[in-house]
C-alpha cells in the first residue's frame, strides 16, 4: 500500500573509470559509481520514458542490412506467430508459413507493408521478413544502471570547483523522466544549483534550499551567467535578512558558523555577489572578502572587505588600511551593523584617493558602508569587477519561471 515517499526503485550512475590504485596498496574494489534511490509520491506518478542510443556492437550486429534506394539502415522483423488469430493461413505471394507457424497479420495489413516497401524477401525464395529502420526506433530503453553519463571533466564550462559537483545532463535525465514542464522541483540541499540551473532550462518551477549564503550567491551568478541578468528579477529570496531587525538576529546569533553567515551575506550583497569569500576561520587576518577590478583591458587590481557586527571605532579604519596594505590591495571597504562615527569617516578620508584611469574616477581607497545602507538603500560596490565567484557559462536560453531559495532559519 502506498503511503507517500514510498521507495520504487534503485539506480546505479557509474560517476568514474576505473582506479589506478593498487600498486599504492588499495586493498578494496575501486569506487567508481553512486547510487540514486527513486521514490514516488503515491500509485500513479509521472514517467516520461527516455532511450538511450543503440551501441556500435548491437547495430553491426542486428542492423546490418541497408536499403538501396534510400540508404536507410535496417533489420529484418518475423512476419510470423506460433498461435493462429484470426485468418491467417493464407499463401502470400506464393509463400506461406513454416509448419506449425502462422502469420501475424491480417492479408490486408501484409499487403499494405508490401505497398509501403516494407517486406524483403529472401533472394533464394522462403518467408517474407519485415525491415525495420533503424531511423524509426527510439533506442534502447532506459534501464537501472547509468553508464552513459560521464562525470564533469577538468575543463568542462559547466565545471564549478565546487566539491559535490553533479554534470548537468545527470540532472537532466532525472527531471526529464520524472516531470513535466510546468511542474516544481525541489532541491533541499542546492549546493551549487545544478538542480536549479536545469530545472530552469527544462521550464520547471523550482524551489531550493541551502544553509549557506554562500551556496546561494553561486546559485544567482550562475543563473546570469546563464540565462542573463533579467532572470534574477524572477527568484524570490526567503530566509535572508531583509530589514535592519533581521540582519542583527543573524549578526548576533551565538553561534560562531552563523555570525559568519552574516559576514559572507554582507559581502556578496554588497558586491553582487562577485566578491570570494575568506573561509580561513580564526585566521582571516582582518580579511573577510576579496574582489577583483578591471584597471584596464588585460589589467586587475584587487580590493578587500573586512564586516564588523559590533561596536566599532577609529582604530577598526586603520587597522583595516594596515591589512589591505599588507594583502597588496588598492582599496578596501570596510562594511559595519552599526553606522559610522565622525572620527571612523575622517580617518578613512586621512588615506586618500585611488585614480581609475579608465573611467576617470577617483575612488576613495578606504570606503565605509553600513549595513543600513545595503538594505534600505540598497548601495552596491560601483567598480567594474573581473573576477567573480564562478567561471562564466555559457549563455542558454531562458527557462521558465523561478521560485525562492531558502538559507534556512536564522
Amino acid at each position: 500500500m502506498f503511503r507517500g515517499g514510498d521507495f520504487n526503485s534503485e539506480i546505479v550512475w557509474k560517476r568514474s573509470s576505473a582506479h589506478s590504485d593498487t600498486k599504492q596498496g588499495r586493498k578494496i574494489h575501486g569506487h567508481i559509481h553512486d547510487v540514486i534511490f527513486y521514490y514516488v509520491k503515491g500509485p500513479q506518478w509521472t514517467w516520461n520514458p527516455i532511450y538511450t542510443p543503440y551501441d556500435k556492437e548491437y547495430l553491426d550486429a542486428f542492423y546490418k542490412h541497408v536499403d538501396k534506394d534510400t540508404g536507410r539502415r535496417y533489420r529484418l522483423g518475423d512476419l510470423t506467430a506460433a498461435k493462429p488469430g484470426g485468418d491467417v493461413s493464407y499463401d502470400f505471394h506464393g509463400t506461406r508459413p513454416y509448419k506449425g507457424r502462422f502469420w501475424a497479420y491480417s492479408r490486408e495489413n501484409m499487403e499494405k507493408y508490401l505497398e509501403d516497401g516494407r517486406l524483403y524477401f529472401p533472394p533464394n525464395g522462403g518467408t517474407p521478413a519485415y525491415k525495420r529502420y533503424l531511423d524509426e526506433m527510439p533506442g534502447v530503453p532506459l534501464q537501472d544502471v547509468w553508464a552513459d553519463l560521464k562525470p564533469i571533466g577538468a575543463q568542462a564550462a559547466e565545471r564549478l570547483g565546487y566539491p559535490t559537483q553533479k554534470p548537468e545532463s545527470l540532472l537532466e535525465r532525472i527531471i526529464a523522466t520524472s516531470t513535466n514542464e510546468g511542474d516544481t522541483v525541489l532541491d533541499a540541499f542546492c549546493g551549487c544549483g545544478t538542480t536549479i540551473s536545469v530545472a530552469q532550462n527544462l521550464k520547471r518551477n523550482w524551489i531550493g534550499m541551502d544553509i549557506t549564503y554562500q551556496s546561494i550567491a553561486l546559485i544567482l551568478r550562475r543563473l546570469e551567467k546563464q540565462f542573463g541578468k533579467d532572470v534574477l528579477q524572477t527568484v524570490t529570496l526567503d530566509g535572508i535578512p531583509k530589514d535592519m531587525e533581521s540582519a542583527s538576529a543573524l549578526a548576533n546569533k551565538r553561534d560562531d558558523r552563523v555570525r559568519k553567515e552574516f559576514e559572507k551575506w554582507a559581502v556578496l550583497t554588497y558586491t553582487d555577489n562577485r566578491a570570494v569569500i575568506n573561509d580561513k576561520k580564526g585566521a582571516d587576518g582582518g580579511i573577510d572578502g576579496v574582489a577583483y577590478f578591471q584597471t584596464g583591458t588585460n589589467d586587475t587590481a584587487k580590493i578587500v572587505f573586512q564586516v564588523k557586527s559590533g561596536n566599532v571605532s577609529r582604530g577598526d579604519i586603520a587597522k583595516l588600511n594596515s591589512d589591505r596594505q599588507r594583502e597588496g590591495a588598492e582599496l578596501a571597504t570596510f562594511i559595519t551593523l552599526q553606522e559610522s562615527t565622525q572620527p571612523m569617516r575622517h580617518e578613512a578620508k586621512q588615506v586618500g584617493t585611488y585614480r581609475l584611469e579608465m573611467y576617470g574616477r577617483n575612488y576613495d581607497v578606504i570606503e565605509i558602508v553600513s549595513i543600513r545602507d545595503i538594505i534600505e538603500r540598497n548601495e552596491r560596490l560601483q567598480l567594474p569587477t573581473s573576477i567573480e565567484v564562478l567561471k562564466a557559462a555559457k549563455l542558454v536560453a531562458k527557462g521558465n519561471q523561478l521560485d525562492f531559495m531558502d538559507m534556512g532559519e536564522f
